[in-house]
């Protein structure tokens, strides 16, 4: 193992204990405030207003009029326990306001105070406190220690959503002017440019190009990677990670040797480049409809038939369980498919039917396991039967390699543990964080490399493949062992010559 890491990598067979406490462990880390500029391309008060308290609770009364779940949620917590030990921040920190109840709980002492009849008259006797500048600075540090994960709302037993409670209080502040940067500023690039890297489209043409030189001089085969071409089947929306980084850019590869083996015609658009959806994370949805809207245009603009997702967690949950309110109706495309379909799905479906033939030789040597992304797994559907989410990509990497292998149950499937830096967490100044917050996928796939000499772990999530890239190395692995799900398929696949 690394002997950088401070992380201790202990595991009964991947399964986690509760920590020890470190109360306040975290207090210092908080993730940079967005500058004026970053707020006011959203709309939001350029800095915190004079009477931001006034402004907090007012939207904090519009948001639990317009959100029933919300106050129930606030309503219900019994205080059982169920969820304390099952944040994977908890477990790396031990501060226990990272403790799902407790995060929930700096909100909920707030709407008790404001918002209920006990708490105005009881107090803190009845869990209840006023909104101060103490009180908003653990909302700005604590609700930034929140992957949005939802691992906690599994075990609850009345289902409550703490990611749905981050999400809310992370758009009262930004209401009244305390955003973060790095979501704010990832968002403002895409209403500009269209993507998350703003990447204008000249770059990205130029990419793609480089990449149809790539495929053709390491295959032999003419793989088209088309850009804004009107009338395609296909509209492909992917993370912009895919254009630009290692293992991103080799899935893209996968996706355009699958549709070109399989006959289907297909486009990227240069004006919505971009499937993340990183509104979710600031719990605007104004912000994710602008963004969806742009979908929208670009697969009306060129004609399109079907639309298709890349690999990306929160991208694909957005698209999966909002697209068609944010932006739809989508009666323009072709009724035979779903609105939207993911790529994974697709793939799934041209290897059960021969539409493309994979050859397992091309990946010897490769044992694989697989990280179940958060967004995926507990928000999401990748066919039509439920828990495809779970075996269609164990399915694909099963017909791509040698060897597969899961990590244990409890770290995997609707239990998954998330990778330490979704949620809109995935920026340097919180990177003591995110090491802490991957400690329990790391004891889970130190099981599985000791036990099965596993060599590569698979996600098909943009934000998952850029956090272990940069934090695996801390617990001793190399970046590379984190691969795409269709970078596997990518080697794999056998393509038919251009004679």
């Amino acid at each position: 193992m690394d002997a950088r890491t401070d992380i201790a990598l202990t595991t009964d067979l991947g399964i986690e204990a509760p920590p020890d406490l470190a109360p306040d462990a975290m207090s210092a880390c908080r993730p940079f405030p967005a500058q004026p500029a970053h707020n006011e391309a959203l709309g939001f008060p350029g800095a915190l207003v004079e009477d931001w308290q006034d402004q907090a609770i007012a939207k904090m009364g519009e948001l639990l009029e317009n959100s029933r779940p919300l106050r129930v949620f606030l309503d219900s917590c019994v205080k059982c326990g169920a969820c304390a030990d099952k944040c994977h921040y908890f477990h790396g920190t031990g501060d226990p306001k990272n403790m799902p109840v407790a995060r929930q709980d700096l909100l909920r002492s707030v709407y008790r105070y404001y918002f209920t009849p006990l708490g105005r008259l009881l107090g803190r006797w009845a869990g209840a406190r006023p909104l101060d500048a103490d009180v908003l600075e653990e909302w700005f540090t604590y609700f930034h220690q929140c992957s949005q994960c939802r691992r906690c709302s599994v075990f609850c037993p009345y289902g409550i959503d703490t990611a749905e409670i981050s999400m809310a209080a992370r758009e009262i502040m930004n209401s009244v002017g305390l955003g973060q940067k790095y979501c704010n500023e990832i968002i403002g690039k895409v209403h500009k440019v269209g993507n998350n890297l703003g990447l204008p489209p000249a770059a990205l043409e130029n990419t793609l190009e480089g990449l149809e030189e790539d495929v053709r001089d390491d295959t032999g085969v003419d793989v088209k990677f088309p850009l804004d071409v009107k009338g395609a089947e296909v509209l492909l929306i992917t993370p912009s990670a895919d254009f630009f980084a290692e293992p991103h850019v080799d899935g893209l590869i996968g996706y355009a040797k699958v549709f070109h083996q399989a006959g289907l015609s297909w486009t990227l658009s240069s004006y919505a480049s971009e499937a993340g959806n990183f509104a979710m994370f600031i719990g605007s949805y104004e912000q994710m409809h602008k963004i969806a809207n742009r979908i929208r245009k670009a697969a009306l603009d060129l004609g399109v038939k079907r639309l298709v997702f890349g690999e990306c967690g929160h991208a694909w949950r957005v698209a999966y369980s909002f697209l068609n309110t944010l932006a739809g109706p989508w009666d323009f495309l072709d009724p035979r498919y779903p609105v939207p379909q993911n790529i994974a799905a697709i793939t799934h479906d041209l290897i059960q039917r021969g539409g493309i033939r994979l050859d397992k030789d091309a990946n010897a040597g490769m044992t694989v396991t697989l990280h179940d992304s958060c967004n995926v797994a507990r928000a999401s559907c990748l066919g039509d039967r439920p828990g495809d989410q779970f075996t269609i990509p164990r399915e694909i990497i099963a017909a791509s390699v040698p060897a597969f292998v899961d990590m244990h149950p409890d770290t995997i499937g609707d239990k998954t543990f998330c990778c330490g830096g979704g949620g809109g967490l995935l920026t340097d100044e919180l990177i003591d964080l995110r090491v802490k917050g991957c400690k329990p996928r790391a004891n889970a796939l130190k099981q599985v490399v000791d036990d099965h000499k596993v060599t590569h772990m698979v996600a098909m999530c943009a934000i998952c493949k850029s956090q272990f890239t940069k934090v695996l190395p801390q617990f001793g692995y190399p970046m590379e062992m984190i691969v795409s799900l269709h970078q596997l398929v990518s080697r794999s696949i056998r393509l038919a010559t251009n004679a």
